[in-house]
């Protein structure tokens, strides 16, 4: 997760590593208009309620928010339009194959502006279940506790 030279995160999506086990991850180019460009660059995007599906061998990206441009005119872009994703063709087909699986879905990790162009960080996921999550959280915690008495 740590950034490139050229590379600027807009957005993470911190959620989604505590309710998803990331499978694999892809970068994507979104299909933008210009405002909704401008109102990423401000930082004015959410993810966190975002997924993608794949329909007429395209990825989709549906409920991501991204606010009105505030020095718009009356074109500006509808916030919560579906998005198309921007993926080779060999990758739309792993991931089709891949969410046929029971339990697997696409979402979103990471909005990043890469050398002057917005790109999207999606992962394929699964979920996890209660008992996967407190693993987790106790797994953190004796890590931390570990730390602070090697500071000691």
């Amino acid at each position: 997760m740590k950034n490139n030279p050229g590379e600027k995160t807009i957005t993470v999506n911190r959620k989604a590593r505590h309710e998803y086990i990331i499978l694999q991850s892809y970068e994507a180019g979104i299909a933008l208009v210009g405002t909704e460009v401008k109102s990423i660059r401000q930082n004015k995007i959410s993810i966190s309620d975002g997924y993608a599906f794949v329909k007429d061998s395209e990825v989709w990206l549906k409920n991501i928010n991204i606010n009105v441009y505030t020095q718009g005119n009356i074109n500006n872009h509808d916030p919560l339009r579906d998005r198309r994703l921007l993926l080779n063709k060999r990758e739309i087909r792993k991931i089709s194959k891949s969410i046929l699986e029971k339990g697997c879905t696409i979402i979103p990790l990471r909005v990043y502006i890469k050398n002057g162009i917005v790109k999207i960080e999606i992962g394929l996921a699964r979920g996890k279940k209660f008992f996967d999550k407190r693993e987790a959280i106790a797994k953190r915690d004796a890590e931390r506790e570990l730390e602070r008495k090697i500071k000691r």
